[in-house]
């Protein structure tokens, strides 16, 4: 059945010509492709869904660059299906999974299991955004042994990631050697444990009077400093993941002007906490990296306003109530993010102008697809209906049992957020 959504604010760069003057117009989807962008449509037969898009913003399927799954393993925490719907219902359409579960996402069969994943989701009549699965670099626990990567590329491997530091730094040469011709992006983030040591927050005045164990930036600097000396010798693409400092947003800036083939990214609750957020001691404020000084939190801001970070992550990182339950310091880092990331930085970010609509779903669409070397054409005539439509206007409360998530761990749960996805449009349902 053909959908057309009516006088919608539409947000892409290749749809401007075809709508009105406010950026509003109607979209009309058949057969999962686009058929047709204008101001204004005529009547369609009387078979077609009508979306009365009025007032809210139609862009491209939001992508996330890498989330974590319980499945296999822990599916007390996530399941693919689980994670999937999350994932549409907070306007993802694709999903990158790493591969750190257990078993780790380490060979042909594993990489396969993810894609059946996906299979079963779309028989099932829900709304399930598609998971891409990265595959580990390494074989063993001592990150010392290559996978075969070839072998995952050819299996349809997003790339390569351990979703952990890289402290092998012999090890690392040879990745990007062996990664270059295979043309797929190799996920690394910069950090390095001896620095790290048993640090829970980054440290400075409020790691301080908080009476937490601080980690030093150069814990992140140091390893990102070595990695782009790795990558100016083999160039290979590398996408650097979990920016958290203000000097590490400098390094990249550096590194881009040298022309080296990376991008990079940051985790959305490090645009929207820092350090003097963590007086409460939440545990679902434990982050690694952790969150960063107000500094490194308006470095980051800018860096995604200036196109030096390329793409906001959501790093899901879904944990049972028993586990997350226990003292800031022993709880495990990360928080759930899918089905709310989008509301809470358009509230933050857009509705205080400063980020234009645009500029923040180009952050979670476009400019990820481009890392991940992804079509990131957008609304595009005949291209597919693989679409988000949001409505800022809508007042709703986070709940244990709204959400799609086997998980709740997040700072948000019991609040009120301005904004919500309506719909998600997925083409390969």
């Amino acid at each position: 059945m053909a959908t057309l959504i009516k006088g919608a604010h539409v947000l892409s760069v290749l749809a401007p010509a075809r709508v009105g003057a406010e950026g509003t117009g109607d979209v009309l989807i058949e057969a999962g492709r686009i058929a047709a962008i204008a101001p204004n449509l005529p009547d369609p037969p009387a078979s077609t869904e009508i979306v009365d898009g009025r007032g809210q913003f139609l862009g491209p399927g939001l992508i996330d660059l890498y989330s974590q799954s319980g499945e296999p393993g822990n599916e007390s925490r996530e399941t693919y299906a689980s994670l999937s719907q999350a994932a549409a219902a907070g306007g993802f359409t694709r999903v990158g999974l790493l591969p750190n579960t257990q078993p780790a996402v380490d060979n042909v069969s594993a990489v396969a299991a993810v894609r059946a994943a996906n299979q079963r989701s779309q028989a099932d009549g829900v709304a399930h955004a598609q998971l891409m699965p990265w595959a580990a670099i390494t074989l063993d626990a001592a990150g010392e042994q290559l996978s075969e990567l070839a072998e995952l590329a050819e299996a349809g491997s997003l790339g390569f990631t351990d979703g952990q530091p890289i402290t092998h730094l012999g090890l690392l040469r040879r990745l990007l050697e062996y990664a270059q011709p295979l043309q797929k992006p190799v996920a690394l983030w910069p950090c390095d444990p001896k620095l790290t040591g048993k640090g829970v927050a980054r440290e400075g005045p409020d790691s301080l009077r908080l009476g937490l164990s601080g980690v030093n930036a150069i814990a992140e600097t140091t390893a990102l400093a070595t990695l782009l000396e790795c990558v100016a010798a083999v160039p290979a693409l590398v996408h650097i993941m979990r920016v958290s400092t203000a000097r590490s947003v400098d390094l990249i800036a550096q590194a881009k002007a040298q022309g080296l083939p990376i991008s990079a990214s940051v985790p959305w609750h490090h645009l929207v906490f820092d350090t003097q957020d963590l007086q409460d001691y939440s545990p679902n404020l434990r982050h690694d990296p952790p969150l960063g000084t107000p500094a490194d939190r308006r470095a980051l801001i800018a860096g995604v306003a200036e196109g030096v970070i390329d793409a906001i992550a959501i790093d899901h990182s879904p944990y049972t109530y028993e586990e997350k339950t226990v003292a800031f310091e022993s709880a495990p880092s990360g928080a759930i993010g899918l089905e709310l990331a989008l509301s809470v930085l358009w509230q933050i970010f857009v509705e205080s102008d400063q980020w234009s609509p645009i500029q923040l779903w180009q952050a979670l669409s476009q400019r990820p697809a481009q890392c991940l070397g992804l079509n990131a054409d957008g609304l595009a005539v005949g291209g597919p209906a693989d679409l988000t439509l949001f409505d800022p206007r809508i007042d709703w409360q986070v709940t244990a049992a709204g959400m799609r998530s086997r998980s709740t761990n997040t700072p948000w749960m019991g609040q009120r957020l301005q904004g919500k996805v309506t719909r998600t449009w997925l083409p390969f349902e």
